[in-house]
């Protein structure tokens, strides 16, 4: 990436964009090559889930994410380039494409701030390949034409824009003149036009307005017999851990719309991953995920095992009495184990060697207590978030182990394509940095229909009612988002 020491603050006019633009369109014709021009600016503190809620249209891609209780979000719409892949080798397919396109990119502003920069936000199915009919391919990558993050008091505006050698200048310059002076004096209150002062009509419904959905419902599958018949092949040692899903269709009395419903996630659950994600293709996925998959800044890695839960209590007393009764559980302690055995396998041969405590804590959610073991590397100067992401995903607190084992049977016994369902989703940034959050406790929306997903780890000792029990547990947060 080419970073280049001009200040769009200091050259703010709309003349001196369109020469700024001149310059990288000449320098695409020179390459015969396409640039990403990216700007960054340092604004006014913004909401980026209201900045997206201004510009989100059912038929562009999105991105959101946010952890509120560590005061950062990010959120991009639009698409100034993107990227599908299939197969073994999506992830890799991935970080190539990334690769070209950074060699290619030209960056300008405030790119060393938090979230400054071009990022390119991903999400990869759970399964190597997409069954006909699913509405998201196995990977997908764009970077966004918009894009907004806070981290902490600092918030970043990012335009992204594709520069090709015939490029029509004038159109792009206004383009992001229009969006910079947008992000630069937001207006919650007139939030009802794109960033380029198109007016879009925004229902009640879009402001959490109005009266609630009614839902009915139906389940796809009988779930105490899957669990059973995995009770089986376990006995007979096919594999020792294999995690089930549930999926429940809903209907619903109104059209439903992802991002009123991801700020009921974000209030609920503010040490989750809130997120939604849309291909442009009209279903959203969305969530409040508990689980990071990895992370990356400055060479260190961060991931985690989350495996193992109980309920929480409704009095202290029982809440307390709960958390000590997991930490004692053979049967949760063993499935923990697993996933941070299975983390050393897999990071083993990337040269990664993990760092983490002997002994798990419990971590509080607001529905659930969980079994937490953080764990920390430093990487090697070879190894790339992608690397880490395409050894470690899916972990066996979303699929099993042994991994190939249990993923041959999940499609078969769950009955449903899983799709984004326990996937992988985040984002990547220029200098090597990104996160990647598990796509669980999750449902697909699309008009007044939608899909929610939730999944419990059967070792020996589970019991289908058990597991049961413990899918109505987690479906509980995503049903109250949907109801509103």
């Amino acid at each position: 990436m080419t970073i280049l020491p001009i200040n769009p603050a200091d050259n703010a006019s709309p003349e001196a964009l369109r020469a700024f633009l001149a310059q990288c369109r000449a320098a695409a014709q020179r390459d015969s090559h396409a640039k990403l021009v990216s700007i960054s600016l340092a604004v006014d503190a913004l909401d980026p889930l209201a900045v997206l809620e201004s510009i989100f249209e059912p038929g562009e891609p999105h991105f959101y994410a946010e952890r509120p209780s560590l005061a950062t979000a990010i959120a991009g719409a639009e698409i100034a380039t993107a990227r599908e892949a299939r197969g073994a080798g999506r992830f890799a397919a991935v970080q190539d494409w990334v690769d070209d396109t950074l060699a290619h990119t030209i960056a300008v502003g405030d790119v060393n701030a938090p979230f400054g920069g071009p990022h390119f936000f991903a999400g990869f199915a759970f399964h190597d390949e997409a069954e006909p009919g699913e509405p998201f391919p196995a990977a997908y990558a764009f970077v966004p034409r918009w894009q907004v993050a806070l981290a902490g008091a600092t918030t970043t505006a990012v335009a992204n824009l594709l520069v090709a050698p015939d490029a029509d200048l004038d159109a792009l310059a206004q383009r992001v003149w229009r969006a910079h002076a947008k992000f630069r004096s937001f207006d919650y209150a007139n939030a009802d036009c794109d960033v380029g002062g198109v007016p879009s009509p925004r229902s009640f419904a879009m402001r959490g307005e109005g009266t609630p959905p009614t839902f009915t419902s139906t389940e796809a599958g009988d779930y105490r017999a899957a669990v059973a018949r995995a009770l089986e092949c376990i006995a007979d040692g096919e594999f020792r851990k294999i995690v089930l899903a549930r999926a429940l269709d809903l209907a619903a009395s109104a059209p439903l719309h992802p991002l009123p419903m991801l700020n009921g996630l974000r209030q609920r659950f503010p040490d989750c991953y809130a997120f939604s994600f849309g291909q442009g293709r009209g279903p959203s996925f969305i969530g409040a995920s508990p689980e990071r998959l990895v992370r990356v800044s400055q060479g260190r890695l961060e991931t985690e095992a989350l495996a193992g839960s109980i309920r929480r209590g409704a009095s202290a007393s029982e809440d307390a009495a709960l958390a000590a009764a997991l930490l004692r559980s053979e049967k949760d302690v063993r499935e923990h184990r697993d996933v941070i055995d299975d983390i050393i396998a897999r990071l083993a041969p990337l040269g990664v060697t993990p760092d983490f405590p002997a002994q798990p804590q419990i971590r509080r959610f607001a529905n659930v207590h969980h079994l937490h073991t953080p764990v920390q590397a430093v990487l090697p100067e070879s190894v790339r978030l992608l690397d880490v992401l395409a050894a470690m995903h899916p972990t066996p607190a979303v699929g099993g182990s042994p991994r190939a084992a249990a993923l041959a049977r999940i499609r078969d016994l769950e009955g449903f394509p899983r799709g984004l369902y326990a996937g992988a989703l985040g984002w990547l940034n220029a200098r090597g940095g990104g996160e990647f959050f598990v796509g669980i406790r999750s449902a697909l929306i699309h008009g007044s229909a939608a899909r929610a997903y939730a999944g419990a780890g059967i070792v020996a000792g589970s019991t289908p009612e058990k597991e049961f029990a413990e899918t109505e547990l987690k479906f509980k947060a995503m049903l109250d988002a949907l109801a509103g």
